[in-house]
C-alpha cells in the first residue's frame, strides 16, 4: 500500500454496517464473515473507534488471535462517541490510539486514520501526535480520511501518509478533481469506502422504502424523491452491462474501481458472507474501453450530494479553516 511496506489484497472489507447505520446486527454471522474473509486471503480489515462506539473494535479483537500477524487492521479516531464533534487534540491522539488498542486486544495498529480534521486544531498539530505514536511502535502507517489535496501535502510533511481513505464509486467521483493526482504524486495509496455506493449499485434497492428506522440513508440526498429516480438510470445502466458479462450489478462496480488503477484498495463493506463472495469475485471482471465510457457518461448524471449538511460540512474541501 502506497509507501509502505504493508502487503494488502487488492479488496478489503469494511466492517462498519457491523454494528450499526444498516439496520439490525448479528454478531454471529458479522465474525463469521470476517473469517471467511480472512480464509479467502482477504487481508485488509477496515473499523473505527465511532463504529458502535467500539463495539466494531471489540468485534475484530474476537477475531485476530492467532491470525494478527496476517492481518492488516485499519482503524480511525477523531469522532466523538455518537460523532458528536471532533477531537484531534494530541492529547486526545493518544488516548483513543490506546483505547482502540484495548479493545482490539493488540499491541500494534497497522493503518491509523484520522477519521476527519478537527477545524480547531492545526492538522500539523495532530499529524505529529499520530507520528509519535508510530516512533512509540504503537501504530506501523498513518492514514487520512476525507481530506483535500491541500490538506494532504500538509500531513505529509509532517510524516509519510500511506493511505487516503475517501468515499469513491461510480456516483460520487469528486476526489478524481485533484485529490487521486495528489496521492500519485506523494505514493498516497487511495482506499474508496462505499465503493458500492451504500448498496444502491448492486441493484437491489428498488425505493427508498426499503430503509428500515435505523438506517441512516434515508437522510441522505442521494437517496431521496426525484434524486433516487434519477440516480436509477445510473443502476439501469450497470445492470445492462452486468447481464452481458453473466455476473452481479455489483460486480461491475467494483470491477470499474479496480479499473482505475492498482493503487486502488476498495473496501466494500457487508455482514453477509454471500456478500463477501460476490465482492472478492469481481476481482476476475475485466471492462471494455466500450464498457468504461458508458459507464462514465450515465455517471454523469448523478443527482444530490452524497452526505445530509451536517455531514458535509465535517468534509475537507480545502475551505478556510478546515486545514
Amino acid at each position: 500500500m502506497g509507501n509502505s511496506e504493508l502487503l494488502a489484497s487488492a479488496i478489503g472489507l469494511g466492517c462498519m454496517g457491523m454494528s450499526e447505520w444498516y439496520g439490525p446486527t448479528n454478531d454471529e454471522e458479522s465474525l463469521a464473515t470476517i473469517r471467511a474473509a480472512l480464509d479467502t486471503g482477504l487481508n485488509l480489515l477496515d473499523t473505527a473507534d465511532v463504529y458502535g462506539n467500539g463495539h466494531n473494535e471489540t468485534l475484530l479483537g474476537k477475531v485476530l488471535g492467532n491470525n494478527r500477524h496476517e492481518v492488516i487492521v485499519a482503524t480511525k479516531f477523531g469522532f466523538l462517541p455518537n460523532e458528536t464533534g471532533l477531537n484531534g487534540r494530541p492529547d486526545y491522539v493518544r488516548k483513543a490510539c490506546d483505547a482502540s488498542l484495548s479493545r482490539l486486544g493488540s499491541d500494534y495498529i497497522d493503518l491509523y486514520y484520522l477519521h476527519r480534521i478537527d477545524p480547531q486544531v492545526p492538522l500539523t498539530d495532530t499529524v505529529g501526535a499520530m507520528a509519535d505514536l508510530v516512533s512509540e511502535g504503537k501504530v506501523r502507517y498513518l492514514g487520512l480520511s476525507e481530506v483535500s489535496a491541500a490538506s494532504l501535502k500538509k500531513a505529509h510533511s509532517v510524516h509519510p501518509i500511506t493511505a487516503l481513505q475517501s468515499e469513491y464509486s461510480i456516483w460520487v467521483r469528486d476526489i478524481e478533481k485533484e485529490i487521486i493526482g495528489t496521492c500519485r504524486e506523494l505514493g498516497v495509496a487511495i482506499v474508496p469506502y462505499s465503493p458500492l455506493g451504500r448498496g444502491f449499485l448492486t441493484g437491489k434497492i428498488n425505493s427508498p422504502d426499503q430503509f428500515g428506522e435505523r438506517d441512516y440513508r434515508k437522510d441522505i440526498p442521494l437517496f431521496q424523491a426525484e434524486n433516487f429516480k434519477a440516480n436509477l438510470n445510473i443502476v439501469r445502466e450497470l445492470e445492462s452491462i452486468a447481464d452481458s458479462k453473466n455476473c452481479k450489478t455489483g460486480q461491475i462496480a467494483l470491477a470499474w474501481l479496480h479499473s482505475q488503477g492498482d493503487d486502488m484498495f476498495p473496501i466494500p463493506g457487508t455482514k453477509r458472507r454471500s456478500y463477501l463472495e460476490e465482492n472478492i469475485e469481481s476481482l476476475e471482471i475485466s471492462l471494455t474501453n466500450d464498457e468504461l465510457d458508458r459507464i462514465n457518461r450515465v455517471s454523469m448524471q448523478v443527482q444530490g450530494n452524497r452526505k445530509n449538511e451536517a455531514g458535509m460540512k465535517m468534509i475537507d474541501r480545502g475551505l478556510p479553516g478546515c486545514s
